[in-house]
Order: C-alpha cells, then sequence, then structure tokens
C-alpha cells in the first residue's frame, strides 16, 4: 500500500505522461480559503466580477491582476497564460478555468488552478507581489533516463538556471530553451513566473523551485515544479512554442 502523500503524486506522473494528448485538462487544483463564502453574498458577487474582468485582461498580453469589492468582502485574482501562448488560446484557456474552479471550489475564499496554458487563482486577501510558497506541487515523468544520473541533474540545473537569467530581465519573465546533452539528446526547459514579482523575487522563487526537483525527478526523463507564482520544467522533447 503507498502512503497517503504519495498517491497524489502518483497521479500526477500519469497525467504528466496525459499532457501531451489532453492538454485542455487541468493539472491541480487547490481550495486554500480559510473562510467559505455563500450563494448571493457580497463576496460571490464580487468574485463574479472579477473573474469576468480578468478573462477580458489577460490574452491580449497573457497576464493580469486586478480587484474588485472593498474591505472584507473584496476579491483579489491573477491570471497567467504561458509566455510562448496566443492570445486565442489563452483566452480560451483562461475562460475555461473559471467555471471549472468555481465548480471544483465551490465556497472557498481562495482557490487555484493550473492547466498547460494557464492558471487562475483569486483570494480575499491581497497576495500581489509575495512569492505563494503554499500552493505547489510536481509532476513527474515516470520513465527514467538512460545516462548518469547526476550528469543528467547537472545539466538540468544548468539550462533552468541559464534561462532564469533570461526570464529575470525579460519583460514577460518567461524563458524556454534548449541544452544539447550529445549523442543526439537534447534538454529543453521553461521558466516563468507571475509578473508581478520582483526582478529578485522570480529569481529566488525559481531557484526554490529547480531545488525541488531533485526531491520528485531525480534520474527521471522530465519533470515540473509547479506554483502559485512560478514554475519550471525540463523534458528530452521539444514542448513550447518558440
Amino acid at each position: 500500500m503507498f502512503p497517503t502523500k504519495s498517491i497524489p503524486l502518483l497521479l500526477l506522473s500519469f497525467f504528466l505522461l496525459l499532457s501531451t494528448s489532453f492538454g485542455d485538462d487541468p493539472l491541480n487544483d487547490i481550495c486554500f480559503g480559510k473562510d467559505n463564502y455563500t450563494s448571493g453574498s457580497p463576496y460571490k458577487a464580487n468574485l463574479d466580477s472579477l473573474l469576468s474582468a480578468l478573462v477580458s485582461k489577460v490574452p491580449p498580453s497573457g497576464f493580469a491582476t486586478g480587484s474588485s469589492g472593498k474591505w472584507r468582502n473584496q476579491a483579489y485574482g491573477l491570471a497567467l497564460c504561458r509566455g510562448d501562448v496566443s492570445s486565442s488560446d489563452c483566452k480560451s484557456c483562461v475562460s475555461d478555468a473559471r467555471p471549472e474552479l468555481l465548480q471544483r471550489c465551490p465556497r472557498q475564499k481562495g482557490a487555484i488552478i493550473w492547466y498547460d496554458n494557464c492558471l487562475l487563482k483569486y483570494s480575499d486577501v491581497s497576495f500581489f507581489g509575495k512569492i505563494d510558497n503554499s500552493n505547489k506541487f510536481n509532476m513527474v515523468n515516470v520513465e527514467d533516463v538512460d545516462m548518469d544520473f547526476m550528469e543528467f541533474y547537472m545539466k538540468i540545473k544548468e539550462l533552468l538556471n541559464s534561462l532564469t537569467g533570461k526570464a529575470v530581465a525579460g519583460p514577460k519573465k518567461y524563458a524556454y530553451g534548449e541544452l544539447e546533452l550529445g549523442e543526439e539528446k537534447t534538454l529543453y526547459g521553461l521558466v516563468q513566473c507571475t509578473r508581478d514579482l520582483s526582478g529578485n523575487d522570480c529569481k529566488t522563487c525559481l531557484g526554490g523551485a529547480i531545488s525541488d526537483l531533485r526531491g520528485c525527478c531525480y534520474g527521471r526523463r522530465g519533470g515540473r515544479t509547479i506554483g502559485g507564482s512560478c514554475n519550471v520544467r525540463y523534458e528530452l522533447y521539444p514542448f513550447a512554442n518558440v
């Protein structure tokens, strides 16, 4: 029997293998609000207004934050699309995320959902400009890599650290690239932060996400750390548009 904490990781491992074929399925969701709301409440009205605004605001640039309401009934939200995603695919992803998240977290005042192409997050507490270390998970390709594990891990760090520098310096806080491994092998990597983070906080967030890969994905052909403020990914096949 598997320990309880192992079950989500095993399930996410299979989702990673399936994601290339079923990219529209959510990768994961977390309902994290301490308090609940009721239908017809002021918070619910503010939340609906906020999510509608985000669906409209996000596609042109791929990122937006917003809030609706005042005081204890104020709702704060953020939406981010992957840096290579088109405006139409971005809008489609965030539009799908809105009802899906409300269905999965029907009463919680804080929630987040991730897809391959976007994330959507809201809360009754302002979280802008702060690293979210609470809402985070890993996904792993269950196949072992056919080379020395430590050598492969060092190549992963080399690529993702290089991409971190590019992301922090860029307006989208996003970077995708590759590293030749020899023997006709190429390592592909992606890093991205939400754009409300400062450059230093983005670097800190990505550094933590890269470090998390060793615990979940050492020796595996692909892996991801996905969070509310940043995400990193590596694979032995191309997975983003260039």
